[in-house]
């Protein structure tokens, strides 16, 4: 860049006039063009000067720092003013870490990647989520930054090639992004190539409208209720238009294929196959080939390079110091020397203290600081308690709480403390939890404040002061002086010889966040003082500028201690005063003609941006300007950047002197004041590859991955060091390895404070050598400082321990990383420059996640691209991936008392989801390369091999039975009758008034009754209905469209009397009919039915206006309403010829959105009644409790089947009417004293959710639950555990038995297969292993082993039904560990699924299907669909054998086949659903192999980026498995349906047709 060198040879004030205009730009006072034509202007008479580069490109000189050179005389002529102001709009942090060669090595890398034309998917967010602020969101945008980010950017691009290049890296990676349709409120934008913008963007639209309306679009399911805090009522959702049995392809036109053969129909699948395409790329480290033992996956270990970098120099040799030189006047201990200036000097000025402003307001003397101290002293002593009780003790330890703008008051309590014998313990502001560990961990019971301090302190109502969380019990003593008793002129402190005894404890602050105290001793103390005054040459009288903290580190040492050994004047100047004068420091140095001052590298910063606001300052009288954070690598160009601007002020090159400083081994290294015209220090550019590795190489092969370091000059006087390895045991390091930085010396920390296993690891470290034997018997302190020792014994830091990031085997420095992101243009992007990095442990390795606060007026799209780029950035430069990205909305990162990032909280609210970010970009796919090896499925295995194995394993066939029924003599009811139809004729003639039905609603008074006479005469009109209006014939089909009620029952014996065939289906929802009612039409023409039976309100309700606008309803088949029956008789009841006829068609949705209606034969139907009659024991006395949907499976059979059979008094309780009554159920079964009531899920779940906090008033309302034998759950799924446990356990109180929940289960072939029952053994429960699982096998573990899964079994095999587990694939049966289908052969399977093309080899291989091979191969089975396994169980079934049980894992076409596994998405739900508070509800499914997980969100919307991060890591630690996509949405939009499952492919279609309104969406790179 030739470019500074020119902008140098204008006169002055030109180039002061370009400075201001290039801060007006960066802050907003003008627009990038008026910028332009200024800057034009200035330049227009020097333009020939400039060497032809045309005036509006010096833009280009980014907020860029000079190119670090070694010669003072080069640096400072090829410089200017101007580079340093453009952007610097007022960050603390902007440039801290700027160099030029750093922003052009991000520049070069970012070009790189241009060829890579890669379009991202970016994020899709609700347009409400995340207003960053009230005042942001009613102001109008501003033009001049609009104008600035479009049409100037346009403009350059024409003006030149060279800025064409470094304006492309923007479009490099993720080309601008192309805004999808605005209107609709998830705005999804869709980003694509550069060069078809507009093209693909509009293709995602037309897609996105291109559905072909058919039934198969699944409905708006969030459109059923108003509040979008309900879910919807549960609705079953019209099928995706697959039918069993139907050829599936015959109605999935809606769906376009792209060329990979994905269908997309949405904006959502472009941006998922723009994944993809990202996906598709090679990750860096290519995989290696890897073993999968056979019951552990075993996590990839990464492999070294061969080619790393190795270290080759001989081992080090501990560098020393020079000696400590022995002055004669040195006093014994500090405390003489205050005793001695305190008398003989008392009017020399100590400490000058400023007003917010920065004018000096009060200068402590040594006479007073002595006098005060001495007050002090003698007050902790004598005045706190009794003489024989005093509170203090010598020895104790004190804490001093002194706020940062008071150094005076902090500077007596010190010295009165040492006075007094006792341990200060200087501590921030009163707040933390961190520093109440502390304080307990020091014993300290006593706190030293200000007057004005503790007026701020929160007081409790009686006034005492708050006590603080985690805060020990504190005393508060007000050192004010006049609260201070005056030592009697006898009374003179002990002040000996120092020793080892604790002088005073100063804090640290560990990576984790813990604080701990380093115990410094009085002798250490003094040496350290005697060290400090022999480096700096510092002379009685000198005038010190300290901007650094007083309380701790080099502001304690040089400005409180070193400042008394050697009667210095120190000015402290506060950072309340930095903040509003950042020159207040300089023009203190230029007051007071100071001879040192102490700063970090951000007050170079302040002081060059708040330069221009003072011309005539002189910075000559400084011999040393120490710059204590020299040891950030990056320290270098802000040193450089201060000395060019301030050369021409006075400043001498050689008063630079950068230290490195830590809190265990105090000050390690510092550079002495030169002597002017001495060829400065040398630079180290190191390769970054290098470093990572440990090893230090001169960098050569690419100068964009290079670290420029300066020295931090020599060991401390008396010091020796070494460097050893930063892990393991201190193994000294190789000559050119990096390693820790390692001190031993008179002057160093001597313990953790209370911790005496911590401090031996860092206080008393003996290096060894690589055989393992140690160097020496002088112990060494760690420092926490990465670095080397270079030529000439110079030293150089690298890092930190505390930033280093271990990822893979490879070191990163956070610092370094910050840097990266910093030199990515971040002005549009980055608040204030603030960026926090660290990293997490995901799955076996550390992960780099970098957060950044955004800038109140930064674009979506501006944030988007520099996310995106800074993580190309940090590929090219670092070679590491970047795990997660988050951008938080400016101000709101947690800060630490001096306005840094505190790192360790950032972390935690990082990890807990408490950090709302407004923007966030994971790229786990990228960055996540030790995943187990994708699993290869085995051959098939032969009949010889199961049987050879099972022997082996000594294990028997998986297989179980329920009691057998020809055993067990049943009355004369089976002989006699084998229809229903006869059983209820009979009933109505022998027992014609016994009421059979009870029909409750919400309140709970009876609306409705049935005898078994009342019953039956009804049917008789109903069929005789049928059969005049309906002129209908036997075996007719007829749909009866009911509420749950005794009308339903009364219709569908109506329809057997007539010879008809009922179909019983689910009224469509009034409130939603566009969802509700096309599955009814559905199921009508399936059915082929010839007529609907109904109600008159329903009747209605199908021929509405409303009907009309969701299906045609001019096709509906004959309605008949039978609200008025005319009484007529029935000339002759219905027969079937044989048990085998149809008696009626069950029809259901599975969750998968299937629609299937399978046939059920009278014997069947008898069977089923007869096998539920024995195993609840059901007879005429009994009464059980029904509040379940009686429209399909089970909950059909039981409200209106069972009790016509057995003669029992069902009490009927629609589900809905609890949604306005909770109690209703449980009531009734109190109030009728029921043993036995039968729920569903969603029945549980809603009192589990709405009474549990109300226990204690079911408890005044009388209820009590003693009385119930079985509460059974009817399911077709998995057992759920944690419900039915927690259900138990609520209801425990009110009489529930811990034995009387269970479940059934049941499936679409045969809908009761278990259940509970009233004898046999209670339902057993087992742990299994998840990783086993996924491979289909069973392993049993114990409670609480990581990985492991809770089962329940599914209830008893009901009488007379068989099962076997059977590999789905080869259709062998399998051993009792292995996972596999179950299938079932009982008297009431149902005996097919009803179809329009009547598909022979479903029906075949679902209900007639024999195993390949073994004993059970002649019987005729049917396929359940689910996974499952037996156990044999230590317990005794009724017929005196063992018992056998059945678990139930979940529906075979439910799982997940991922990286060759098999998952069930309740497992990943459940792990999902724990990770937050916030979650209510999750689903997970895969599209095109890539797990998408939806949640819920029931917190603010802020939080619904806090759960991206959280879902991958959860999925990924616990499932082995990568979230291709986070959708977070509102609750209540997962759908689920009446039996309160979830029917995760409707979610899928909804999203896939961007129907789901989502919060967020997030496209896992």
């Amino acid at each position: 860049m030739a470019e500074p060198a020119a902008v140098s040879s204008l006169p002055r004030e030109v180039r002061e006039q370009l400075a201001e205009l290039e801060l007006e730009l960066s802050e907003g006072d003008i627009t990038q063009k008026g910028y332009e034509k200024k800057r034009a202007k200035l330049l227009a008479p020097y333009v020939p000067q400039t060497q032809g580069v045309d005036p509006a490109l010096q833009k280009e000189s980014k907020p860029q720092m000079p190119v670090p050179s070694a010669a003072p005389a080069s640096s400072s002529s090829s410089s200017s003013s101007s580079k340093f102001h453009r952007a610097r709009s007022g960050g603390a942090r902007d440039e801290r870490y700027r160099s030029d060669i750093h922003t052009e090595a991000v520049q070069a890398a970012l070009a790189k990647h241009k060829e890579q034309k890669m379009a991202l998917p970016m994020p899709t967010k609700r347009r409400s989520t995340f207003v960053q602020s009230p005042a942001d969101a009613c102001t109008p945008p501003d033009t001049s930054s609009a104008s600035e980010d479009e049409g100037s950017l346009r403009r350059q691009a024409a003006l030149s090639a060279a800025l064409h290049q470094s304006l492309q890296n923007a479009e490099s990676w993720i080309n601008r992004s192309v805004q999808g349709s605005s209107t609709s409120s998830s705005a999804s934008s869709t980003l694509s190539h550069g060069e078809g913008k507009g093209t693909s963007g509009s293709l995602a639209d037309v897609f996105a409208n291109a559905r072909i309306e058919s039934f198969s679009v699944p409905p708006d399911v969030t459109a059923t209720t108003s509040t979008p805090s309900a879910r919807p009522a549960a609705v079953d959702l019209p099928p995706s238009g697959i039918v069993k049995g139907m050829h599936k392809g015959s109605n999935r036109s809606s769906l376009m294929d792209t060329a990979d053969g994905v269908p997309v129909s949405s904006r959502v699948s472009t941006k998922i196959q723009q994944l993809l395409n990202t996906l598709k790329r090679p990750k860096r480290p290519p995989l290696k080939e890897f073993f999968v033992d056979d019951f552990e996956e075993i996590v990839e270990v990464p492999q070294p390079d061969p080619n790393q970098p190795k270290p080759e120099g001989r081992q080090m040799t501990p560098v020393k110091g020079e000696p400590l030189g022995v002055v004669c006047n040195w006093p014994p201990a500090l405390e003489a020397a205050l005793q001695r200036w305190g008398t003989t000097q008392a009017k020399c000025p100590c400490l000058t203290a400023l007003d917010v402003t920065g004018k000096p307001v009060y200068t402590l003397t040594y006479g007073k600081l002595w006098s005060r101290s001495l007050k002090l002293a003698y007050t902790l002593l004598n005045k706190l308690g009794t003489k024989n009780e005093p509170v203090l003790k010598p020895g104790d330890r004190v804490a001093l709480v002194y706020p940062n703008n008071d150094p005076v008051m902090f500077m007596v309590a010190f010295y009165g403390c040492l006075l007094a014998e006792v341990i200060p313990v200087p501590i921030e502001d009163a707040g933390g939890q961190q520093i109440g560990f502390l304080l307990g961990s020091c014993g300290i019971a006593l706190a030293l404040t200000t007057e004005v301090c503790l007026k701020g302190l929160p007081k409790t109502q009686n006034g005492e002061i708050v006590q603080f969380k985690g805060w020990p019990r504190l005393k508060w003593v007000v050192t004010d002086s006049k609260y201070l008793s005056k030592s009697p002129k006898d009374w003179q402190p002990n002040i000996s010889a120092a020793g080892t005894e604790p002088a005073y404890i100063e804090y640290k602050t560990s990576k984790e966040g813990s604080v701990m105290g380093v115990t410094v001793s009085r002798v250490a103390m003094l040496a350290h003082c005697q060290a400090l005054s022999q480096a700096c040459n510092y002379s009685e009288g000198e005038t010190i500028v300290n901007v650094l903290d007083f309380k701790k580190d080099a502001g304690l040492w040089h400005g409180i201690l070193t400042n008394v050994m050697n009667k210095l004047h120190t000015i402290s100047v506060p950072y309340s005063v930095m903040k509003t004068c950042p020159l207040s420091w300089v023009q203190r140095v230029h007051a007071h003609k100071a001879k040192v001052a102490l700063v970090k590298c951000r007050d170079l910063h302040w002081a060059m941006m708040a330069h221009r606001d003072q011309r005539d300052v002189s910075l000559s009288s400084l011999r040393m300007l120490i710059v204590t954070d020299g040891a950030n690598p990056w320290s270098v160009s802000s040193c450089d950047a201060f000395l060019s601007l301030f050369q021409s002020h006075g400043l001498k090159p050689e008063a630079i002197c950068p230290c490195a400083t830590s809190p265990e081994a105090m000050t390690v290294a510092i550079r002495r004041p030169g002597v002017p015209g001495a060829p400065l220090p040398g630079r180290a550019i190191l390769s970054m590859n290098g470093l990572s590795f440990g090893v230090i190489r001169v960098n050569t092969e690419d100068k964009n991955s290079a670290l420029t370091v300066q020295d931090v000059g020599h060991v401390m006087p008396g010091g020796m060091m070494c460097i050893v390895k930063p892990d393991g045991p201190p193994q000294l390091c190789k000559t050119d390895e990096i390693g820790e930085i390692c001190v031993s010396s008179r002057a160093g920390g001597m313990m953790y404070y209370g911790l005496a296993g911590v401090t031996k690891n860092t206080f008393e470290v003996i290096p060894v050598n690589s055989s393992g034997s140690p160097v020496g018997e002088v112990p060494f302190v760690r420092s926490g400082l990465l670095g080397f020792v270079g030529p000439g014994s110079l030293v150089f830091v690298v890092g930190k321990m505390d930033g280093l990031l271990t990822v893979s085997g490879r070191r990163h420095n956070a610092d370094d990383i910050v840097a990266t992101g910093l030199a990515v243009e971040s002005i549009k992007t980055v608040y204030r420059g603030r960026i926090a990095v660290f990293s997490v442990s995901v799955f076996y390795d550390e992960r780099i996640v970098v957060v950044a606060e955004q800038r109140p007026d930064a674009s979506e799209e501006d944030s988007f691209q520099w996310m995106s780029r800074v993580l190309q950035a940090i590929d090219s430069i670092h070679q590491v991936g970047v795990y997660c990205l988050a951008l938080v909305p400016a101000n709101t990162l947690p800060k630490t008392p001096l306005g840094g990032i505190h790192i360790s909280q950032t972390k935690q609210h990082f990890l807990e989801g408490s950090l709302h970010p407004c923007n966030i970009l994971m790229c786990p796919h990228t960055c996540v390369t030790n995943l187990p090896k994708p699993r290869q499925k085995q051959p098939g295995v032969g009949p010889a091999s199961v049987m050879v194995g099972n022997l082996v394993a000594g294990k028997r066939i998986a297989q179980a039975s329920g009691r057998d029924l020809g055993q067990i003599e049943d009355n004369d009811l089976v002989k006699k009758h084998q229809f229903l139809t006869e059983v209820l004729q009979w009933r109505a003639q022998a027992t014609p008034d016994h009421p059979l039905f009870l029909l409750l609603n919400a309140k709970g008074t009876t609306v409705c009754t049935a005898t078994c006479l009342q019953l039956h005469k009804k049917a008789e009109r109903i069929a005789s209905v049928l059969c005049d209006k309906g002129h209908l014939n036997a075996g007719d089909n007829v749909v009866l469209l009911y509420p749950p009620g005794i009308e339903l029952i009364t219709a569908f014996y109506g329809c057997l009397y007539s010879g008809c065939v009922p179909v019983t289906v689910r009224p469509p929802h009034a409130q939603s009919l566009v969802a509700t009612l096309p599955t009814v039409r559905m199921i009508v023409e399936v059915s082929k039915a010839a007529c609907i039976l109904t109600t008159q309100t329903l009747m209605r309700l199908l021929k509405s206006r409303e009907a009309a606008g969701a299906v045609d309803v001019k096709t509906w088949p004959t309605i008949i309403d039978t609200d008025d029956l005319p009484r007529k008789r029935l000339a002759q009841i219905y027969k079937p010829p044989t048990p085998e006829m149809l008696a009626y068609l069950d029809f259901s949705v599975s969750t998968t959105g299937m629609l299937t209606g399978v046939k059920m034969s009278h014997a069947a139907v008898s069977g089923l009644c007869r096998a539920i009659k024995l195993q609840c024991e059901l007879y005429s006395s009994r009464q059980i409790a029904i509040c379940l949907d009686p429209y399909c499976g089970l909950g059909f059979v039981l409200w209106c089947l069972c009790s016509v059979y057995s003669g029992h008094q069902s009490i009927l309780i629609p589900p809905m009417e609890l949604e306005s009554n909770l109690f209703l159920w449980l009531s009734t079964v109190s109030q009728y004293k029921i043993r036995d009531t039968f729920c569903s899920y969603s029945v549980m779940e809603l009192c589990t959710k709405g009474l549990g906090n109300q226990v204690e008033m079911l408890k005044a309302r009388g209820i009590n639950l003693s009385c119930v034998r079985t509460c059974v759950v009817v399911a077709e799924e998995r057992p759920r555990v944690s419900l039915t446990h927690s259900f138990s356990k609520l209801f425990k109180d009110i009489g529930l038995s811990s034995r009387a929940v269970s479940t059934t289960f049941g499936s679409r072939v045969n809908v009761a297969i278990c259940l509970q029952g009233t004898s046999g053994p209670d339902p057993t429960t087992v742990y299994v292993d998840l990783k086993s699982l996924r491979h289909d096998r069973v392993r049993l573990v114990e409670r609480g082993a990581p990985q492991s899964l809770l089962l329940s079994e599914s209830g008893k095999i009901l009488p007379g039904v068989k099962v076997v587990i059977v590999n789905p694939e080869t259709k062998g049966p399998l051993g009792d560990s292995h996972l596999g289908e179950i299938w079932v052969n009982s008297p009431h399977t149902a005996s097919g699924y009803y179809t329009i093309y009547d598909n022979e080899t479903l029906q075949a291989d679902h209900f007639n299907t024999r195993l390949s091979f073994g004993d059970a191969a002649q019987t005729l089975w049917a396929r359940t669909g689910y996974l499952g396994f037996v156990r044999r169980t230590e317990l005794t079934a009724a017929s005196g054998e063992r018992h056998d049980a059945l678990y139930v894992v979940g529906a075979l076409d439910e799982t997940l086949e991922l990286r060759g596994l098999r998952y069930h998405p309740i497992d990943i739900e459940t792990s999902v659903s724990r990770t937050h508070r916030s979650i209510a509800e999750c689903a997970v499914f895969t599209w095109t192999n890539l797990l998408v997980v939806v949640v819920e969100l029931c917190g603010c919307e802020q939080e619904a980026l806090d759960l991206v991060p959280l879902v991958t890591n959860v999925v990924l630690e616990e499932h082995y498995l990568i979230v291709g996509v986070v959708v977070v949405v509102d609750p209540g939009v997962i759908p689920i349906n009446s039996r309160g499952e979830k029917q995760r492919m409707h979610l899928r279609d909804s999203f896939l047709a961007d129907q789901l309104d989502p919060i967020y969406v997030a496209y896992n790179m």
